[in-house]
């Protein structure tokens, strides 16, 4: 199992969203309201500053098989071309139990 944790604009969630529904096999996602600032973002005199960009943070446990699907859906449906478009990260997930029934395994996802 992977998780994905994708940082996009609050305005593409929409499309992130019906690009994600299509994928069989997935199910379900979390979003998280975040705000920071990426290595190339400065301020107007030229440092980092203490302002940071609004922005969402997409969370998705999903099967192995469907990593990189789920990531070109991210990838294509967040896109604009334009600096700050976001960031996808991709890391192991070792056990996942399901609170209310413990299941354990791909299953609880």
């Amino acid at each position: 199992m992977k998780e994905i944790k994708a940082y996009i604009k609050k305005h593409k969630l929409d499309d992130v969203i019906r690009a994600l529904r299509k994928i069989e096999g997935l199910t379900g996602m979390s979003v998280i309201d975040s705000s920071g600032f990426g290595i190339g973002w400065r301020d107007a005199k030229g440092e980092g500053g203490t302002n940071r960009r609004p922005g969402l943070k997409v969370e998705i446990i999903c099967r192995d098989d469907l990593v990189d699907e789920v990531v070109t859906a991210i990838e294509k449906a967040a896109h604009t071309g334009l600096k700050g478009d976001g960031k996808i990260y991709v890391s192991g997930i070792e056990q996942v139990v399901r609170i209310s029934t413990g299941e354990r395994g791909e299953g609880a996802v």
